[in-house]
């Protein structure tokens, strides 16, 4: 079988621990079979991030930018523990993080869906789409661990510094406490607000945004407000000419109509409530491992990744030699969507249909009856499950694959 040939290349962002193998094994096992794979390498790994100081991460994003289109293995986000563990300098930051905050974009979020493995919400029949600010709020937070008593004040001065334009109490504190500042800008807002509208366009979906600017109301509300005015000037006619909706409504409220819902919809959140509710609804759908992730800047860079962590527990049984049964759905669907996206836009169809045939061959797959050890606890197919190892399942893939491209 000949190889499809690529003329762009990928960025591939490799990362830690069990993905880390996992991201080798798919890489040998469907994919360099049939694709001539030409990738731009980052090794994004904790070790040799330290061997960098983390300019690696920031290299990444910037050939991100020159390319296009990325492909991210999971990573480690450093606490104390993983400090000590691997001798680390500091405490880096997320990778992912760092990544958004250079490319300005909005993460979107979308559970995989198979037949035999049920939302635990029984009204959810079609995917939730997350749409998660990437920009901004607690992630680029300014906090300060308050000694005792003393007065906190926010203070904004202008550039020219000839006055301060705010200042005000924030608490009088009594004893000690903790102080947390937060920002975001008009321009991240503004692109977030283009993104969601663009991608349910494009989806053909209604978007739902919400926040709490009831209490917040001039953080929160002036989300609220960029949202309306971009959504009047630039999308109405748009949706209305397709037949979706755009609907805001507070955090709180959308928490419960997307409980009571049917699925089939956009939620954009903040950064924060992104983070949170992504990993609900991926839960509520099945499994964190069958989840696609994807990071779309308003300039037109996408980055696709894995939307779970490195899976520590699997790494430490896989170090002692014994057999792992990783689920690599999310990891293979990242890959999938990377190189749809780099065939869409390099006008090679070939790519698009190999994305495919790997995506479908996935599920077909799962749906046999052959799973990990993560989806056979929530098998309700009539085929009894057959738990296999991370390796037999990309090979069962693989041979689905061979089938269906020859």
């Amino acid at each position: 079988m000949e190889k499809i040939k690529m003329t762009t290349p990928l960025v591939e962002m490799d990362g830690d621990e069990m993905t880390r193998i996992l991201w080798k094994q798919i890489k040998e096992e469907v994919i360099l079979p049939f694709v001539d794979l030409k990738t731009e390498y980052y090794d994004l790994g904790l070790v040799h991030r330290e061997e960098t100081k983390d300019q690696v991460t920031v290299d990444a994003a910037n050939a991100n930018k020159k390319y296009g289109v990325a492909v991210k293995c999971a990573t480690i986000t450093p606490n104390a523990q993983r400090v000590e563990e691997y001798k680390l300098s500091q405490m880096w930051k997320s990778p992912n993080g760092t990544i958004r905050a250079i490319l300005d974009g909005t993460v979107f979020r979308a559970p995989i869906m198979v037949k035999g493995i049920s939302p635990v919400v029984r009204t959810w029949k079609q995917p939730i789409t997350i749409a998660r600010h990437a920009f901004g709020d607690v992630y680029r937070a300014t906090e300060y661990r308050v000694p005792g008593p003393g007065k906190a004040e926010l203070v904004f001065t202008s550039d020219d510094h000839r006055r301060t334009a705010h200042w005000q109490t924030v608490h009088q504190f009594a004893g000690p406490g903790v102080l947390q500042a937060q920002f975001n800008t008009d321009e991240s807002i503004s692109s977030f607000a283009r993104s969601c509208f663009q991608y349910a366009v494009d989806t053909k979906q209604d978007l739902w945004f919400s926040t709490k600017d009831t209490i917040s109301k001039q953080y929160d509300h002036t989300f609220k407000d960029i949202f309306q005015e971009i959504y009047d000037a630039e999308y109405k006619e748009k949706f209305e000419a397709l037949g979706i909706e755009y609907f805001y409504t507070l955090i709180d409220d959308a928490v419960a109509r997307v409980i009571r819902s049917k699925g089939g919809f956009i939620w954009a959140c903040k950064n924060y409530d992104g983070d949170v509710m992504s990993d609900m609804v991926s839960t509520a759908f099945g499994s964190l491992a069958m989840m696609t992730s994807v990071l779309v800047s308003p300039d037109g860079n996408y980055e696709y990744e894995a939307a779970h962590g490195t899976v520590t527990r699997h790494y430490y049984k896989y170090l002692k030699g014994e057999e792992t049964s990783t689920n690599p759905v999310a990891t293979l669907f990242a890959w999938s969507g990377a190189l749809r996206k780099r065939g869409e836009l390099d006008g090679i169809d070939a790519l698009g249909r190999f994305a495919d045939a790997l995506e479908k061959a996935t599920i077909d797959t799962i749906e046999s009856g052959v799973m990990t050890g993560d989806l056979c606890a929530m098998w309700e197919g009539e085929t009894p499950a057959r738990k296999v190892t991370s390796l037999e399942f990309l090979r069962e893939i693989r041979a689905r694959m061979e089938q269906a491209l020859a």
